[in-house]
C-alpha cells in the first residue's frame, strides 16, 4: 500500500488519526487556521500540485476527518456578547427523560453546545446572548421550561481566556 494513502478501519485497528500521514496533518493544520485558503494556496503551503492537494481534502472529507468548512463569527458584534454556562441535572435518569430534555435543549435561543456529562451536573449547556438582561428573559421563557429539569445553575463568563476550534495534530 503507498505511504501516502490513509488505511482504513477494517485494514487496521488504529485509529484514523494515526493513519495520517505528515502531508495530511499539514493540510488539516493548515485548514484549520484559515479555511478558506484557495486550493491553490493550500497545495503550495503543503508541497502538493493543486490536484493532489484537491484529492487529498476530499478524502480526509470522505473520511470525516473534516466535517465542515465554516465561518467564525463575532459574538459581540452579534450582540450575543454574554456567554452563559449551564449546568443541568435532570429528575430522572431514564432514557426517555434525556431523550425529551436533549430535543428540547436543541430548541434553546443561543445554545451553542449541550453535552451530556458525568458528575453533579447530567448536562452543561453553552449559550450566547446579548446581556444579563436577555439571559434572565431567556432563562425565564425557555429554560425553566425544559422538560424533566430539576436543577439549573448557571454561570456568567467574565472573561474568556481561550476558546479555540484548533486541534492537536
Amino acid at each position: 500500500m503507498d505511504e501516502t494513502k490513509l488505511r482504513t478501519k477494517s485494514e487496521h485497528s488504529a485509529p484514523l488519526s494515526e493513519a495520517l500521514d505528515r502531508t495530511d496533518k499539514a493540510i488539516l493544520r493548515a485548514l484549520q487556521r484559515d479555511a478558506s485558503v484557495s486550493n491553490v494556496a493550500l497545495a503550495a503551503k503543503v508541497s502538493l500540485s493543486p490536484p493532489a492537494c484537491l484529492r487529498r481534502v476530499e478524502r480526509l472529507k470522505e473520511l470525516g476527518l473534516i466535517r465542515g468548512i465554516v465561518a467564525l463569527l463575532n459574538p459581540a458584534a452579534l450582540d450575543a456578547g454574554m456567554l452563559v454556562m449551564i449546568g443541568v441535572v435532570l429528575d430522572r435518569s431514564t432514557p426517555e427523560s434525556f431523550s425529551e430534555f436533549e430535543k428540547a435543549a436543541q430548541k434553546v435561543s443561543g445554545c451553542m453546545e449541550c453535552h451530556v456529562v458525568t458528575g453533579e451536573f447530567d448536562y452543561f449547556m453553552m449559550l450566547r446572548t446579548k446581556d444579563s438582561e436577555s439571559f434572565n428573559r431567556l432563562h425565564a421563557e425557555q429554560l425553566l421550561y425544559l422538560p424533566g429539569v430539576r436543577q439549573i445553575r448557571s454561570f456568567m463568563v467574565l472573561k474568556q481566556v481561550l476558546s479555540t476550534t484548533q486541534f492537536p495534530i
